[in-house]
């Protein structure tokens, strides 16, 4: 190894400066930047000084992301005693808790709310459809990011980092199986009316890190009248109600009907012809993404595995009315299956549907919408996953949270149906095995669930518990586009202790 002689001086982002210096030298031997880059952030990942208990209880995760953002006041933050205008038309009702009321309409979820903790006071300054805010260590958001998942400032998803730091300490070695999967179908592509939406996507780390989209194949049992501004239709909408033949199939590298496995593997043999033409592009940051899929895409559609475990139709009928033949419902059923395969991180987006604004966005017709199209298929679905976990034995190991944009304005506005508006300044989000404390409320608002009253906590926060429940340390940095090295989660996010077992 060539070193240049100096004095250790160590800059802010924690390399020293005779480590830079050692660059030009380095690269001559094969390890260049990156690889410099990736070994200092394997060394912060692995820092033994962590705090909070439970570090690294969790070898899997479950993430459910209900985009719209659903209101606290109709969910596990009610306020019965707040005027009418605030706390609607729903009942609370007592769930297996002492003490702690949930919406009437998650009775399934009520019963084991034992196995939850739910924290009521989330909250951050961006009133907007934040997916990216909520789901990567961006410090900040606007509606111009937000509809531009391919902006500069944007971050990579939580499910990219775990992949990204997996496959730095494993060396790159792929697994039989995707380790970032998310269902049902690729984010924001089901809708008309506006442009893609930011949020799940690797960004700097290359495409390689991206989740692994799966296609839903099936019908759609129910159809729903939807409004956007002067558009008017009625969606046969498989989110609430979905038929027996509903299962799911990987959307990248799916074959098309005509493709024989023999014909891929012919084409894979074709494509090993140019191995010795594309060492030197393999050597590159893109050549290395692209060779890493296009072995990722053909282990997909090869693997009896990843095919069995995606179909859910080979599950018991009784298993899957327990999470609700809904497409949020089925698709958490195959989150599981995929996570039994030996996925290490699974998402799954209760996504718009036909027109934009849709999902849990009740801006208008609120309670019909909650009452009718969203708590039922949800309540069986989250209620289900948690419980066939535990019947199972894999709750304890599987970390299961649930997310979201924002929260709903405390007092209702004046659209057809009553609607609540934007709130991201208090809001109630709920959490589950993989190290998570059972039956626990972290948390409280005020009389209209307006503002936290007690233990604010900022999604960053909520970032750095469920990196922590992973085994991945909070502070630790990944090298961005310039080669600089970014924390996962912004400096000032920490660990919430009272969410742990």
């Amino acid at each position: 190894m060539l070193r240049i002689l100096s004095s250790k001086k160590t800059l802010c982002d924690g390399i020293s400066r005779r480590d830079l210096l050692q660059v030009g030298g380095l690269g001559v031997c094969g390890l260049g930047l990156n690889q410099l880059l990736a070994s200092h952030t394997l060394q912060a990942n692995e820092s033994p000084e962590v705090a909070a208990p439970n570090f690294g209880r969790a070898k899997n995760c479950i993430l459910l992301y209900l985009y719209g953002a659903p209101s606290q006041l109709e969910t596990f933050d009610m306020k019965p005693a707040a005027p009418v205008e605030i706390r609607g038309t729903m009942q609370p009702i007592p769930s297996a808790v002492p003490g702690i009321d949930v919406c009437e309409y998650l009775p399934e979820t009520a019963k084991m709310l034992d196995r939850v903790t739910v924290v009521r006071s989330v909250t951050h300054p961006y009133p907007l459809h934040g997916v990216a805010f909520a789901t990567t260590g961006v410090p900040a958001i606007d509606v111009a990011m937000e509809l531009a998942p391919y902006d500069s400032r944007h971050q990579p998803y939580f499910g990219s980092v775990v992949q990204y730091l997996d496959a730095q300490r494993s060396g790159g070695k792929l697994s039989d199986v995707p380790q970032n999967v998310a269902l049902p179908f690729p984010f924001s592509s089901q809708r008309v009316g506006e442009v893609a939406r930011a949020g799940p996507y690797a960004a700097y780390l290359g495409a390689t890190y991206n989740p692994t989209w799966t296609e839903y194949l099936g019908k759609s049992t129910r159809s729903v009248y939807k409004v956007l501004g002067d558009k008017k239709i009625d969606v046969h909408d498989p989110y609430v109600g979905c038929d027996l033949d509903s299962h799911f199939r990987f959307a990248a590298g799916s074959p098309q009907p005509d493709v024989t496995l023999d014909r891929l593997s012919r084409r894979r043999s074709l494509l090993g012809q140019f191995d010795d033409q594309r060492r030197e592009f393999d050597r590159t940051v893109s050549g290395r993404s692209l060779s890493n899929y296009q072995q990722l895409a053909f282990s997909m559609i090869t693997s009896p595995k990843v095919t069995t475990a995606l179909d859910v139709r080979l599950e018991p009928q009784a298993t899957r009315d327990l999470y609700g033949m809904t497409l949020f419902g089925q698709a958490c059923l195959g989150a599981r299956r995929m996570i039994e395969a030996g996925t290490r991180l699974v998402s799954v987006f209760w996504d718009e549907y036909g027109l934009a604004g849709d999902a849990w966005d009740t801006h208008w017709n609120h309670f019909p919408r909650m009452t009718d199209q969203l708590l039922p298929g949800f309540d069986k679905a989250f209620s289900g996953l948690v419980l066939d976990l535990e019947q199972r034995g894999m709750l304890d190991d599987t970390l299961v949270v649930v997310l979201s944009d924002h929260g709903r304005t405390p007092k209702l506005n004046n659209a057809q149906g009553g609607g609540r508006d934007h709130w991201s300044t208090a809001y109630s989000l709920v959490f589950a095995g993989g190290g998570i404390a059972r039956g626990k409320v972290v948390g409280a608002t005020d009389r209209d669930a307006g503002a936290p009253t007690d233990r604010p906590v900022s999604p960053k926060d909520l970032l750095a518990t469920m990196y922590h429940l992973l085994g991945i340390h909070p502070r630790t940095r990944i090298p961005d586009r310039a080669g600089s090295l970014t924390p996962i989660v912004p400096e000032s996010a920490d660990v919430i202790p009272e969410m742990l077992a």
